[in-house]
């Protein structure tokens, strides 16, 4: 049994495997991996978490008592929402705003549409509502966008209203009035007649305010978000607290924490779990910042290939951009999260052929974990990418998840030729290499799309390529493309789990404003908007502190970071902008704001695009609230051998490439040491990941045991070998 005293668990449980990352006193780590359980995410989790327990031989149940945090990522609430599961809601908003949540924006109405439908109007559909018309109700009122009262709230129409609604068997009420983020009285007061009649009535349902949810300006992003607060986070969390559970029967004695949108931890009691929703691939950001930071890469594409989906984004100059109204299940949400793009491309994304017309379509739909690919043996009937790579030789069929999965690779070779080779006319192998392919191409376009739309030198960036799918493609999804650098890790599979262990506890908290300021604005103008902004970030501040303080933490070890969602006079878009100081104690530091401002979007947008003379409009204000935890290390040990160690060598296989059989070198990850060099044709396998080096490829070992993939110069390009 290992001596070593493990402090930190980080589960990220995605669509096909739940990955694990254990972390001891000292910052090393091992890894873990099991299949994910989607009903049961509790099962999957002990599993993972088992198997991670098991590389270093220790207990499970000694080791769940010492941990200090387990933090989990999964996808309850997001199941709860695509299913449409989720609770029966009542919905009140300003009268004449009823069909609002069926007309939503036209951005929302075609988000989710695939290029060919967005050219098809007669395909065009908005979004099924989370709350049909028969439950809304709207109820005199309005509040004007400074906050005045121009119409007050009819009680009597907030009391029949809510009557009305009970008499439907809602489960939760929803209040979300115009202009509450500016003002709430007309919310509060509507609430409190709401709370009578329920009262009245002996019946006990949540409400839920748009100010408490978010009070952010967008009022359809706004109620969105409050919706789906009241829709889904209560299933949600009932999963996340089956987690809690479980861990706690093997001995875990604190809460549990999990990730939320924009890379901070909180409990999972946390009252705005809809912040978590979309939290899965926010670890792989962290991650890549955590070891760029590490190795001085602090301009970073970042590439995450699982079993369902490609997730790709970007870090630039140490800094990770926040996407303040990202899209979920075709609904506008006003949640920060960091930004990411996503496209349907994985190990377990399914290969269809049309009989009628031999056109070639891969997903978006995947196999998942269950019952995942032909190959896999568990009741999977339609071919995916990876039982192309099996059949291909690329991936090992008695070492799939470490050996607990026995590849069928006949099985997986019928149903492939049965349903892509014999329709296409083609051989088996050719097929499955043109499925593969054609996978890698997509998600290459995806990359080269992010440098483009950002106006990025990839020569300034290096690309990290993670996920149990990420190293076993990046070979030719990331050729040609001219990064700086190319990374992957032996713990790939597991970074996006790494990524959690390497976040702090964070808290966001924020407020609209609309604050004007500029190189014409007169000293009193400055002095009233200063004044502004630190009454709302000492409101905020204290807020972050109360919260965190009923979470446990000591209030001294709060750090508060004000920021400012800024943007030049006139534009449409806010840049989120670090206040390089807690306080605006001058006009000169109203200055440093703005020039921050100015600096952050030149890096971002480049220089061209700055505007300084217009003014600047500070949309909103918040802090980021911060609590120290402690963070796994990469181990550093100097450099040896070119030459792997002969144990590290398990022999050769053939393995399918560029339309030919060859012999592969086939080396075990785990036993590569730093300055060791892998020439291609080579295989490089570990239990929950596999790296392919075609011919003429190589890849190198840094001291920090983080693998450098080279391309040859004269390689022949495998991703044009397409169907």
């Amino acid at each position: 049994m290992k001596k070593t005293k493990p402090l930190v668990l980080g589960i990220d449980a995605g669509g096909t495997m739940t990955d694990t990352i254990l972390v001891d006193q000292e910052g090393n780590f091992a890894v873990g991996k099991a299949p994910t359980t989607p009903n049961y995410e509790s099962e999957g989790f002990i599993e993972s978490a088992r198997d991670a327990t098991n590389i270093w031989d220790l207990d499970i149940n000694q080791t769940f008592e010492e941990l200090a945090v387990v933090l989990y990522s999964g996808t309850g609430m997001l199941n709860t929402l695509l299913s449409r599961t989720g609770k029966r809601i009542g919905l009140i908003v300003t009268r004449g705003m009823e069909d609002a949540i069926l007309m939503g924006r036209g951005l929302q109405s075609w988000a989710g549409y695939s290029y060919e439908d967005r050219l098809h109007a007669v395909t065009h559909a908005f979004p099924e509502p989370l709350v049909p018309l028969s439950r809304v109700r709207g109820v005199t009122e309005r509040i004007d966008q400074f906050g005045q009262v121009v119409i007050p709230a009819y009680e009597h129409e907030a009391i029949s209203s809510v009557e009305e609604l009970l008499e439907q068997d809602i489960e939760a009420l929803c209040i979300c009035t115009m202009y509450s983020h500016v003002n709430p009285e007309h919310e509060i007061k509507i609430g409190e007649a709401a709370k009578k009649v329920l009262a009245e009535h002996n019946v006990d349902i949540p409400i839920y305010f748009s100010h408490q949810v978010r009070p952010i300006i967008r009022e359809q992003s706004r109620l969105n978000s409050t919706l789906i607060e009241a829709y889904a986070t209560a299933r949600g969390r009932e999963q996340l607290l089956g987690v809690e559970a479980a861990a706690k029967e093997h001995g875990f004695p604190h809460s549990m924490q999990t990730m939320l949108s924009y890379g901070g931890l909180a409990d999972v009691r946390y009252p705005r779990l809809h912040e978590t929703m979309i939290s899965g691939p926010v670890g792989g950001l962290l991650g890549a910042k955590h070891v760029g930071e590490l190795v001085g890469a602090d301009s970073v594409i970042v590439s995450d290939m699982g079993g369902t989906s490609f997730d790709i984004g970007a870090i630039t100059r140490g800094k990770v951009p926040i996407e303040d109204e990202p899209t979920l299940a075709r609904f506008k949400l006003n949640l920060p999260t960091l930004a990411m793009d996503t496209i349907g491309a994985g190990g377990g994304t399914i290969v269809k052929v049309d009989p009628s017309t031999g056109k070639v379509s891969l997903g978006p739909e995947s196999a998942g974990s269950v019952p995942g690919p032909v190959a896999m043996d568990m009741g999977g009937t339609e071919p995916t990418i990876a039982d192309c790579d099996a059949i291909m030789g690329r991936l090992n069929p008695d070492n799939f998840l470490g050996g607990k999965v026995k590849l069928n690779i006949e099985k997986a070779t019928q149903v492939l030729k049965e349903k892509v080779a014999d329709p296409l006319g083609v051989d088996v192998y050719e097929a499955a290499e043109g499925m593969v392919n054609m996978l890698e191409m997509e998600a290459k376009s995806s990359i080269e799309s992010i440098i483009s739309t950002r106006g990025v030198d990839p020569g300034e960036y290096h690309l990290m390529a993670y996920g149990g799918s990420g190293p076993l493609h990046m070979a030719e999804y990331s050729r040609g493309l001219g990064f700086k650098g190319i990374l992957t890790f032996p713990f790939a599979a597991a970074f996006s789990a790494f990524g959690c262990t390497t976040a702090d506890y964070l808290h966001r908290h924020s407020q609209s404003v609309h604050i004007m300021t500029g190189p014409d604005s007169s000293d009193k103008d400055r002095v009233e908007a200063r004044r502004q902004i630190n009454e709302i970030w000492s409101e905020l501040d204290k807020k972050a502190r109360s919260e965190f303080v009923s979470e446990g933490h000591d209030a001294d070890a709060v750090v508060c970071e004000p920021f400012a969602m800024m943007r030049f006079t006139g534009q449409l878009e806010d840049v989120e902008v670090a206040a390089p100081m807690a306080r605006l104690e001058s006009n000169e530091d109203l200055d440093k704001l703005t020039q921050a401002f100015e600096e952050l979007y030149e890096t971002i947008n480049r220089s061209v695009s700055g505007y300084g003379t217009a003014g600047y409009t500070i949309m909103e204000l918040g802090l980021n609230a911060r609590v120290e935890k402690v963070k796994p290390e990469l181990s550093r040990r100097p450099l040896g051998s070119k030459t792997p160690d002969p144990e590290a060598s398990k022999g050769k296989r053939s393995m399918y490439y560029n339309r030919e059989w060859q012999e592969a070198q086939l080396w075990e990850m785990d036993m590569l040491k730093p300055g060791n060099v892998l020439e291609g044709p080579a295989i490089v396998e570990h239990p929950a990941t596999t790296l392919v080096i075609p011919e003429g490829d190589r890849v190198r070992v840094d001291e920090w045991t983080i693998l450098h993939y080279e391309h040859g110069e004269d390689t022949k390009n495998s991703a044009g070998n397409v169907l």
